[in-house]
């Protein structure tokens, strides 16, 4: 089965509905670029893996200042810089450190939330593509009735529907999954948010009862 063979249904939609159809299926090549990047991108920063850099955290809070600094060393996370610096950084108020530590987190969350607004687009933008290109599909409908005169053919409103409606039925097609992906990806970085959080106010000020507030299992 060559290219054109496979490619040859995907040519007789975009034929069919048109350049809406053509934008929405290129929205969601696009979409699909960002989405498998992303997953990619949280797989290399450590997204949600954290097993090293809790156990950091832990000796720290209980005074095991060099293990602490040890099995920092060995984690994985995206966060781990942050937490170095807290670590090392220890003539700051607590005030002030936590600040600085906070918008250094907030930096690296930036980075890992890049794309999320071109998802987001694409879930707005995309049922919206599919109601204009049904209502363009609409409107050339009855004008060929309009233009058929005394001879109306009940197929040629019924096929100008049919293709109106098939661009609805893409715009959803692509917005749907799309909108899913950036909930999970949204839900990921709000647990990661509530992780820093704990972890930069354990180090700042370390309290005997941290390790002991952290569920027994998190992502890993």
């Amino acid at each position: 089965m060559d290219f054109q063979t496979l490619i040859a249904p995907l040519l007789g939609i975009i034929e069919t509905g048109g350049p809406v159809v053509a934008i929405l299926i290129a929205c969601s090549v696009l979409a699909v670029t960002v989405t498998l990047y992303k997953l990619w991108q949280f797989y290399r920063a450590g997204v949600g893996r954290h097993v090293v850099l809790r156990q950091s955290v832990n000796l720290w809070d209980q005074n095991q200042h060099a293990p602490a600094i040890e099995a920092l060393n060995r984690s994985n996370s995206y966060l781990a810089p942050v937490i170095r610096t807290a670590y090392y950084v220890r003539d700051t108020a607590p005030s002030d450190l936590s600040a600085r530590l906070e918008a250094e987190a907030e930096a690296r969350f930036l980075k890992l939330e890049r794309g999320f607004r071109f998802l987001d687009n694409v879930a707005q933008l995309a049922p919206l593509l599919g109601l204009f290109g049904t209502v363009l599909g609409m409107i050339s409908a009855f004008q060929s009735l309009q233009d058929a005169g005394n001879q109306v053919d009940p197929s040629i409103l019924a096929g100008g529907i049919w293709v109106a409606l098939m661009t609805t039925a893409v715009g959803l097609a692509v917005a749907m999954p799309t909108s899913l992906v950036l909930s999970w990806f949204e839900q990921r970085m709000d647990a990661e948010r509530v992780f820093a959080g704990q972890v930069i106010q354990a180090v700042v000020a370390p309290s005997e009862s941290w390790s002991e507030k952290q569920p027994s299992a998190n992502a890993a």
